[in-house]
């Protein structure tokens, strides 16, 4: 078996160097003149106080109100660039981190996923990386919010008197003390949450699609125990990991702050000239002002320890799922179309395939495609043609190899449609022209009739139209959305020929650079298509419709008694005999 490597926070990072570049110039901007509000509080307190004793006018407090103001739009603005850049590349991280994700599970056999618990993938999927990403922009964040703005606050504080500084500045390390010895405890609340959110969700998945079997076999209230002790557990969890989390900001808070007693004293004494050193009214309010802001953005300091070691219990997670490209190349899955012999679209060879304890569906086939080629392929019922669609998709193992140059659009037997709207399901949050799409499937007309044309929900699973509609809603989203190999299985069953062939002739001028795979029962349509394949006691004859018709009896009888032309001219010479 050969993986991709695991994906690094680094490697998540690499990508994001302009938005990073921009998020840093505006942070030590915005946070180195966070120190201008302390000292025009400074300033403005001494202007009030000499206009008390007549030494200064109004006019002098309002001049330096405006400069003020002027400063702090100014920083704010940097305020603003900072965070709209730091979510953004959060946001980017995000949708990375998922992207990985999703492709590794989609990578993964039924069998693994169901090993791996449908609810803790869900967990991994959205509530971890969420916590990861939001981790990472915390971390970003408070960087300049508390690292450089608190080295910012602490040199001026030590410019104003650094014997006072060095004292007051005994508390704060203490709220980091305490800060990093709960980090055990912190992170195994977190890591305890994140399994009970799994179990729960794992719960929640099973209650919902096994609902119908637990009541007929009368087990639904023993399932309802084992759902509200998943629940309770995940309640009891998520408070203890939430009060950990955030119940320790005030004390961290207090702590800090600790000094403002000895600034009080000392800083008092400053002020009357019996001090350290000699401040007047604006020097002893810009550095109280100035430490309050560094003790609050200590304490907030210490809670980001918690917030990242949070975020580091879901990246362990997480991690093993994330691959380079999400790319998890598996033997006996799709390869990689550099490697495709002769550089086919699509090549097929030596392909085995068996279900778990059974004999094998089919062995040993193969066949190839070019771009351009339309193939159809049948056979009697319970052939495995639904089963051999399936294999391009990578979702069941078998033996062999499928080379595919470029990617596949898959429409199953039994589409899935969303519940939402005609137009929804068929862009899928694309933008573009879905009455173009419906037209290619001959329903642009028909929904035109509806009250609310392609704005018409169609309930889930598509339960309000009927099942041919069904089928052309989906095979407009096929057609919309469709790759360099397009797998139809039983498309146009619920169609009309009429219907059929005009939808099929759409089809081949949007397909002629697609290779297209036709699985269907129906073979009107077969006697143009550029290859036909008959799946039968697990072998394949690779051939055309005519040298079929004439030398394979199963499929020139299923042919004829399909088709009105055929029946006739068998009647037609059956009469003349």
């Amino acid at each position: 078996m050969k993986n991709s490597k695991t994906r690094q926070i680094r490697d998540y990072l690499k990508p994001e160097k302009r938005v990073l570049a921009i998020v840093t110039l505006s942070g030590i901007v915005y946070n180195v003149g966070m120190t201008a509000g302390p000292w025009f509080e400074g300033k403005l307190a001494q202007c009030l106080h000499d206009i008390i004793v007549k030494t200064k006018g109004f006019q002098d407090m309002v001049h330096l109100a405006l400069i003020y103001v002027a400063v702090i739009l100014l920083v704010q603005l940097m305020r603003y660039i900072k965070r709209l850049y730091v979510r953004k590349f959060a946001n980017d991280i995000n949708r990375d981190m998922k992207k990985d994700l999703y492709h590794c599970m989609v990578f993964k056999s039924k069998a693994e996923l169901e090993q791996e618990g449908i609810g803790s993938l869900m967990t991994k999927a959205i509530s971890d990386v969420d916590a990861c990403a939001e981790g990472i922009r915390k971390f970003t964040t408070e960087v300049f919010d508390t690292g450089v703005v608190m080295i910012a606050y602490f040199v001026m504080l030590l410019g104003y008197d650094w014997r006072l500084t060095l004292l007051s500045m005994l508390f704060p390390p203490i709220a980091y003390y305490i800060a990093n010895r709960l980090k055990k405890i912190v992170t195994q609340s977190a890591k305890e949450y994140k399994v009970s959110a799994g179990a729960l969700n794992e719960s929640t998945y099973d209650r919902i699609g096994n609902a119908l079997t637990y009541r007929i076999y009368g087990q639904e209230t023993s399932r309802d125990q084992i759902y509200e002790k998943c629940l309770t557990d995940y309640e009891a969890k998520a408070v203890r990991a939430n009060i950990w989390e955030n119940v320790m900001q005030p004390i961290y808070l207090v702590i800090s702050m600790a000094g403002c007693v000895c600034i009080l004293w000392f800083g008092g004494r400053n002020v009357l000239g019996q001090g350290w050193t000699q401040w007047d009214i604006a020097a002893f309010v810009t550095y109280l002002s100035c430490f309050t802001k560094l003790a609050s953005k200590s304490s907030k300091a210490a809670k980001l320890f918690n917030s990242v070691q949070k975020a580091s219990v879901s990246w362990k997670r997480i991690q093993p799922f994330l691959t380079a490209s999400g790319l998890a190349e598996k033997e006996g899955k799709v390869k990689d179309a550099q490697t495709a012999p002769e550089q086919k679209a699509l090549t097929v060879d030596h392909v085995s395939f068996h279900y778990e304890g059974s004999a094998d569906l089919f062995s040993d086939i193969s066949f190839s495609a070019n771009p351009g080629e339309m193939i159809g392929i049948t056979g009697p019922i319970a052939c495995g043609k639904t089963t051999l669609g399936k294999l391009f998709l990578g979702e069941l193992p078998y033996q062999g190899e499928i080379h595919i140059r470029g990617n596949v659009t898959y429409m199953g037997h039994d589409p899935e449609l969303i519940s939402g709207t005609i137009e929804e399901n068929i862009l899928l949050g694309d933008s573009g022209d879905a009455w173009e799409a419906l037209s290619w499937v001959q329903m642009d007309e028909e929904v035109k009739q509806l009250p609310n044309g392609i704005h018409t929900r169609i309930g889930n699973g598509g339960i309000m139209l009927s099942g041919g509609q069904q089928a052309r809603i989906a095979l407009a989203r096929t057609l919309w959305h469709r790759k360099e190999v397009l797998i139809l299985d039983d498309p146009f069953s619920a169609l009309d020929m009429q219907t059929e062939q005009k939808i099929f002739t759409t089809l081949q001028k949007l397909a002629k650079d697609c290779t297209v795979l036709l699985f269907s029962h129906r073979l009107s349509l077969f006697p143009q298509m550029t290859q036909v394949i008959w799946m039968e006691n697990g072998l394949l004859t690779v051939s055309d419709h005519e040298t079929l018709l004439h030398e394979n009896p199963e499929y020139a009888n299923l042919y004829h008694t399909q088709t009105p032309e055929s029946r006739k001219r068998q009647g037609g010479i059956a009469d003349g005999s």
